[in-house]
Formats: structure tokens, C-alpha cells, sequence
């Protein structure tokens, strides 16, 4: 386990996280709970653009940075919907991003350039979006969007502590060593134990939902989160770095918070939406 001073900051920064998360969801007026996501997609995206920035990949980071921010704000108004406008500002990004290289003189190392860019965007402004999808997911046995957050965040972040302390209470067999050393498979199993135990333990928030949805929600996030984890410590090891940044004391960047829920979230929005809401 992590040292004492190490855990302490962690468990410091988390409980201010859920106090600040709390306090924006239910208390908080709409625009600004939209605001939040959206300053982590900005964060997160600068993290991004930075570690590939070590690699010597040249990116676009203001075009990049505007496209992102661009998705979470139309869908807060209201375009995307009933539109797809993520989807139209990630084409005009494509877009520019080509017709800025064909203006430079040298053409080498375009397509990784153009493709990193691309990825960056709808690896994490696309798929954090849904984190503002679901808010605005109701109808059905689903009253308010809020708690479809609060079940997102629960089960995906019960995986993460379930995973970190199990993990390192008992973990012995590595789960992949050359992506992340620390991880075992003793705290993938843990963590994906806990997703289980949160998503039910929320039944009663949703008390017309049958049962096995939420089996499948906290195996599915479960997996996911972890999933979601691994691939953002790939890019770190790829990019010889151990944390995306230094923002929050005793976890990293914003990147190593959101890790997790960048599969999540919109894995969930559409399970909710099919099979909960059925549109």
C-alpha cells in the first residue's frame, strides 16, 4: 500500500471531490453543473495534448481545446439532442486540422499529428460528454438525470477504491505488468466486487427498475472503469510519465481522475436510454 502521507493526501482530495460533486449536482444551478465537466474536458485535454507534446507530436492544442469545449456547451444548448452537433464540431475539426497542415510547408508526420488531435477529442471531450447526456436523461422509471450521475460515479468510482485496496491489501498476481506494474488481478476482481455492491446498493433510488439492471450496470461499469484505467495508464507509460498532472494532490491530473468514466459514462447513458427508458 501506499505510504501514509501518499493516502492521506488521496483521501483528503476525494472527500473534497464528493463534498464539491454534491454540492454542484443537487445545489448548484444547472449551468453550472455543466460547467464543471466542461472546464474537466478542458483540463483533461490540455493534460492530453501535453503528454503527446512529449513525444514530439505537434498538435493543434487551441483547435483542439476549442473543438472539445465546444461539444459539452451545445449540448447544454440544446443542440446536440436532437441534432448531433458533437458530431458536426468533431468533422469541422477534421476539417481544420487538414486544411492547417495543407498550409505548412512541411508535411511530415500529418497524419499522426491530425489523428492524435482526433483522438484527444473524442476520447475525452466525446465520451465525458454523456456525463451531461445523463443529466438530461429522464422519463420512464428514471425521474431525475441527477441520480443517474450519482449511480455512475458510485459504481465506477467503487471500482477504483475497490480495485486500489484490495489491490494492495492482498494482490499478488499482476493483471498486465508492462502497462501498470501496481495493478493485480486479485484488485480487478475486487474492484469489479464493489461495482456490483454499489449499483445495488441504489436500487432503492430507482425502486421500478428491476433488479437485474442493475447486476448488469455494476458489472458492466465495473469492467469498463477498470478498463477505462488501464488505457489511460498506456498513454502515460507510452509517454514516460507516471501521472497525467500535478492538479490534485495524492491523485495526479485531471486525466487520472476522469479515467475511468471516459468509457463509462456513455456506455451507460445508452444502456439507461435503451433499455431503462426505452428510446
Amino acid at each position: 500500500m501506499k505510504n501514509g502521507s501518499q493516502l492521506t493526501k488521496r483521501l483528503l482530495t476525494g472527500t473534497a471531490l464528493i463534498l464539491f460533486i454534491a454540492l454542484v449536482l443537487f445545489r448548484a444551478p444547472l449551468w453550472v453543473f455543466v460547467l464543471v465537466p466542461t472546464l474537466l474536458i478542458g483540463l483533461g485535454l490540455n493534460e492530453f495534448f501535453t503528454l503527446v507534446d512529449r513525444k514530439g507530436i505537434h498538435i493543434e492544442r487551441w483547435i483542439g481545446l476549442g473543438v472539445g469545449l465546444m461539444i459539452p456547451l451545445s449540448i447544454y444548448n440544446g443542440f446536440e439532442p436532437t441534432k448531433g452537433w458533437d458530431l458536426f464540431f468533431m468533422v469541422m475539426a477534421l476539417l481544420t486540422l487538414f486544411i492547417i497542415q495543407l498550409r505548412r510547408r512541411d508535411s511530415s508526420h500529418a497524419i499522426i499529428g491530425i489523428s492524435t488531435a482526433f483522438f484527444g477529442i473524442f476520447y475525452i471531450s466525446w465520451c465525458f460528454s454523456y456525463l451531461i447526456k445523463l443529466r438530461f436523461l429522464e422519463g420512464g422509471p428514471i425521474p431525475d438525470g441527477r441520480w443517474l450521475i450519482v449511480l455512475l460515479l458510485v459504481v465506477t468510482k467503487g471500482g477504483d477504491i475497490g480495485a486500489y485496496f484490495v489491490g494492495s491489501w492482498i494482490g499478488k498476481h499482476p493483471l498486465i505488468q508492462r502497462v501498470s506494474p501496481a495493478k493485480t488481478w486479485e484488485g480487478f476482481f475486487g474492484g469489479l466486487l464493489f461495482s456490483v455492491a454499489a449499483a445495488l446498493a441504489l436500487h432503492p433510488v430507482f425502486p421500478q427498475v428491476a433488479w437485474i439492471h442493475f447486476w448488469v450496470l455494476g458489472l458492466m461499469l465495473g469492467v469498463l472503469g477498470q478498463l477505462g484505467d488501464l488505457s489511460e495508464s498506456m498513454i502515460k507509460r507510452d509517454c514516460h510519465v507516471k501521472d497525467s498532472g500535478d492538479l490534485l494532490p495524492g491523485m495526479g491530473g485531471v486525466l487520472d481522475v476522469i479515467d475511468s468514466l471516459l468509457f463509462t459514462a456513455p456506455i451507460c447513458y445508452f444502456y439507461v436510454r435503451k433499455f431503462l427508458i426505452g428510446v
